[in-house]
C-alpha cells in the first residue's frame, strides 16, 4: 500500500509523535511509505496546495499523527483538514486512522474530532491509538504500536472500518437575531470580553453577537481575532515555560493578558466549523499555552454564542464544558441559534449577569476533577522546567496528592480492620451508616433559625 503519514506536530520531523510512526515501519517494511509535515510546512501549503493533493490522491492509508494540543489537533493540522475541503479533494473510499501523543488530557475529543471529519470526507475510518508520550520508551508501548499497525492493516485487508456517517450542519436551521433599538442599562462594576472570529460577511453570527451587546448586564469589549495579525499557531517549543513569555513577537499575550484575562466573564462568539470553533480559534486557545497549565481566569464565569447546528456536535458541546470545568470556571450558558436565539441570548445575559453579580461558582464534575488531576502530577513531575505552573499550583493547593492525607489513611485502615473482624463486624452492623452521618449532621445543627435572612441581607447588599 501506499501510506501518507500526515504530521501534524509543529516540530516536523523532531516530533517525539512521529517517531513511533517511524518506528512501526521498519517492522512493515513492504508497504510504500510517504511523510508530510503539514504542521511544520502548513504556510507553504495554504500558499500551494498541489503537491499535498498529489501526496493525498497517490494514498491508500491516511494516518493523521500528531501531539493533543488543547483537547484537539495543533491549530496547523487543523487548518490542513480545512484546506482539504477547500480544495474539494475527493478522498472517497480511502482508509484513514490515527495515532496520537498526550498525557491524556481529552485525547478523546481529538480523536473524535477527527473521526468527525473522516466521515465528511467519505474515508474508511480505522479507530486510533492514544499513546503516552513516552510509551515508545517501554517495551509495553512498543508492542501496544505494533499491535495498532497489525489491527489497522487487518482492518483494510478485511474492509472492516467504523460507521462513516457524520453530522452534516443544517445552515438553513439556523436564525440569526434580532438587535434591540436600545441597549440595556450596563453595571459600572464589571466587564465582560467578547472573543469572536468574525468574518465580514458573516451577518448571522453579528447579529448574535450585537444582540448580545446589547442585552448584557456589563460593557463588552469585543476582540475580533479574525482580524489578529498572528504569527503562527503554537509550536510546542517551551520556550515560554519558565516566564510565560511567548516566542512570537506578535503581542498576542499582551492582548491576552490586557483585553480577555482582566475582564469579569470572557463570551466566546463563533459559527461551528468542521465540528469545531474552526483553525483561527485553535490557533487561538494553542497560543493560550503562554499561561502555561495556570488556570488564571479561574473564578470568572463564561459562555457561548454559537452559530450552526450544535445539537448535531455532542463532541464539540463536550469539549466546551470540559474546557470550563478544567479552567476553574462556572459555565453560564451556550446560547444556540436553531430555534429562538432571541431568548437563547436574553437568558445567556441574565444567567451571565447572575453569575458575576453573585461571584457564583460550582464545584468540578468529573470533566475538572480528572482534567485537573493530570495536570496535577505532570507539573509536578516537571517543576524544574515549568517553574511558573509549578509556583501556581502550589500557591492555589492544586497538589492534593492523596497519599499525603495520612490522617485519612490511617483511619480507613482502622475501619477496615472493624469491618474485618466478625464480631465487631455484627455489633457495629447499621450503626456504621449512622457514624458516617455524624459529622454532617453537625454541620445542619450548627445552622441558626435566622441564617437565612443574614444571608439574603448580604446578598442584597452587594447588589446594592
Amino acid at each position: 500500500m501506499n501510506i501518507l503519514i500526515l504530521n501534524g506536530a509543529p516540530a516536523g520531523d523532531n516530533s517525539i509523535t512521529l517517531q513511533t510512526m517511524l518506528y512501526v515501519q521498519k517492522f512493515f517494511p513492504e508497504h510504500s511509505y510517504e511523510q508530510l509535515n503539514v504542521g511544520q510546512k502548513i504556510k507553504s501549503i495554504e500558499k500551494d496546495f498541489s503537491n499535498a493533493k498529489f501526496m493525498l490522491e497517490k494514498a491508500d492509508l491516511l494516518i493523521f499523527s500528531y501531539p493533543v494540543y488543547t483537547f484537539l489537533v495543533p491549530s496547523q493540522l487543523h487548518r490542513f483538514i480545512e484546506l482539504i475541503k477547500e480544495n474539494e479533494i475527493r478522498l472517497d473510499g480511502k482508509f484513514a486512522t490515527q495515532f496520537s501523543t498526550s498525557k491524556h488530557f481529552y485525547d478523546t475529543t481529538a480523536h473524535e474530532f477527527i473521526r468527525e471529519n473522516c466521515a465528511d470526507l467519505n474515508l474508511k475510518y480505522i479507530r486510533g491509538l492514544s499513546a503516552d508520550m513516552e510509551d515508545l520508551l517501554q517495551k509495553k508501548g512498543q508492542k501496544e504500536a505494533l499491535d495498532f499497525f497489525r489491527h489497522v492493516l487487518w482492518s483494510i485487508e478485511n474492509d472492516v472500518f467504523e460507521n462513516s456517517s457524520g453530522a452534516k450542519a443544517n445552515k438553513g436551521a439556523c436564525k440569526p437575531a434580532a438587535v434591540p433599538e436600545k441597549e440595556s442599562t450596563h453595571s459600572a462594576e464589571g466587564s465582560i470580553a467578547l472573543v469572536t472570529d468574525l468574518a465580514e460577511d458573516n451577518e448571522t453570527l453579528r447579529s448574535m453577537i450585537e444582540r448580545f451587546v446589547r442585552v448584557a448586564p456589563y460593557p463588552c469589549k469585543v476582540v475580533n481575532i479574525h482580524e489578529f495579525p498572528f504569527s503562527g499557531g503554537c509550536l510546542g517549543c517551551f520556550h515560554c515555560a519558565a516566564d510565560g513569555t511567548c516566542i512570537y513577537k506578535d503581542g498576542f499575550d499582551k492582548l491576552l493578558r490586557e483585553n480577555i484575562q482582566e475582564a469579569s466573564a470572557t463570551v466566546y462568539a463563533f459559527t461551528i466549523r468542521d465540528h469545531s470553533m474552526g483553525s483561527r480559534f485553535k490557533m487561538y486557545d494553542d497560543r493560550q499555552f503562554c499561561n502555561g497549565h495556570r488556570t488564571v481566569t479561574m473564578g470568572k464565569p463564561v459562555g457561548y454564542l454559537v452559530d450552526g447546528a450544535l445539537s448535531a456536535e455532542p463532541n464539540l458541546r463536550q469539549l466546551m464544558e470540559a474546557r470550563a470545568q478544567v479552567g476553574g470556571n462556572y459555565l453560564t450558558r451556550i446560547a444556540g441559534n436553531e430555534a429562538d436565539p432571541d431568548r437563547e441570548i436574553d437568558n445567556f445575559a441574565k444567567e451571565i449577569g447572575f453569575a458575576v453579580q453573585n461571584d457564583y461558582q460550582q464545584p468540578a464534575n468529573f470533566y475538572g476533577v480528572g482534567g485537573m488531576k493530570i495536570f496535577r502530577d505532570l507539573i509536578y513531575t516537571m517543576q524544574g522546567m515549568m517553574r511558573e505552573d509549578h509556583r501556581f499550583y502550589k500557591e492555589h493547593g492544586f497538589y492534593d496528592f492523596p497519599q499525603k492525607k495520612m490522617g485519612m489513611v490511617l483511619g480507613m485502615y482502622l475501619v477496615g480492620s472493624m469491618m474485618n473482624n466478625e464480631k465487631l463486624s455484627k455489633k457495629i452492623g447499621g450503626n456504621m451508616t449512622k457514624g458516617m452521618l455524624m459529622p454532617y449532621q453537625a454541620v445542619i445543627n450548627k445552622v441558626k433559625p435566622d441564617s437565612g435572612k443574614e444571608q439574603r441581607k448580604k446578598i442584597f447588599r452587594k447588589k446594592g
